[in-house]
């Protein structure tokens, strides 16, 4: 099994200023993580920087002009709301979160790398077709899932969550095209405040809402129960995973319960479907995790078991 690593220091120059938890020393402490002998078989690439076609099938051309157009003086900060920064250097490092997404489902239709992680920043999952918020401006799992329609043929794209924080973005893009399945696990209520049992799309959205304090019992139980089965029958050719890392317990930024052997355990569980329906293709993007130590490890977990199985 080959495991691509994709990513590319221009994401460490988003600057979201002080005090912000999705800063850049998350992306050094993943990347530092995958390091050592462990890693040594990681075929390691440069993420390109993502075109406006690429944009352009998920976000209308006003979005893409708006977000693009905003580029402030080197130490100067743009709020888009209260969450959501840009710097100098965060269109760079946008368009290389996306072209890294792009880049993951090229390596894997063309055969180059069976499992890719795409370790960049910013993130995507909250950004909606119309709004950027939590931290991201581009939808990069979205843009990838219509990079592999449209260059690839490919009929049926799986988008799979376990961030804590529910991927409304990812839903909002999805929610009325049945050739697209998006399956989440997230702390309910919490921020944004969507991803209820109830939210089904045309029936290609599945969600699992856990209540604050759940842990490794009821994380695993849902998604044998109710995400991994309707995974099956969706039965993707491309699976594509919003890995967010932030359900760990040491997360200051929400309250389920999980241990970094849980992250293992589902990479393991979506890559035995990746097998079954895709001949293993899986494509991972970093979405968030905030406890730099927890995120680290849990990071690594998840690449090793792309890596190694």
């Amino acid at each position: 099994m080959t495991t691509a690593l994709i990513t590319h220091p221009a994401c460490l120059d988003h600057d979201t200023g002080p005090w912000h938890p999705e800063c850049a020393d998350r992306l050094r402490h993943v990347l530092a993580a995958l390091e050592g002998e462990a890693f040594s078989d990681l075929l390691r690439e440069s993420a390109p920087e993502a075109t406006e076609e690429q944009l352009l099938r998920v976000h209308p051309q006003d979005y893409v002009d708006a977000i693009l157009s905003i580029r402030p003086d080197p130490g100067a900060h743009h709020a888009l709301d209260a969450d959501t920064i840009m710097s100098h250097g965060s269109i760079e490092a946008a368009l290389r979160s996306a072209g890294g997404a792009v880049m993951g489902v090229d390596a894997v239709m063309e055969g180059w790398a069976r499992t890719v992680f795409v370790a960049t920043r910013p993130p995507g999952h909250h950004a909606e077709r119309l709004r950027p918020m939590g931290f991201c401006l581009f939808a990069n799992a979205a843009i990838a899932a219509r990079h592999a329609q449209a260059r690839w043929g490919v009929q049926r794209v799986a988008v799979v969550d376990f961030d804590v924080h529910h991927g409304n973005g990812t839903q909002d893009i999805f929610a009325a095209d049945p050739s697209l399945f998006y399956a989440s696990s997230h702390q309910y209520p919490c921020y944004p405040g969507t991803g209820g049992a109830e939210e089904r799309g045309v029936g290609n959205i599945v969600n699992l809402p856990l209540p604050p304090g759940s842990g490794p019992g009821a994380f695993r139980e849902g998604w044998e129960m109710v995400l991994l089965p309707a995974l099956d029958r969706f039965a993707p050719e491309l699976l594509i995973v919003s890995a967010g890392f932030d359900a760990h317990k040491a997360d200051p930024l929400a309250q389920l319960r999980l241990d970094t052997a849980d992250f293992a355990w589902i990479t393991r569980k979506l890559l035995e479907l990746a097998d079954k329906h895709g001949g293993g293709r899986l494509v991972s993007v970093l979405e968030g995790g905030y406890d730099l130590d927890a995120l680290a490890a849990s990071a690594a977990a998840h690449v090793r078991v792309l890596l190694h199985g």
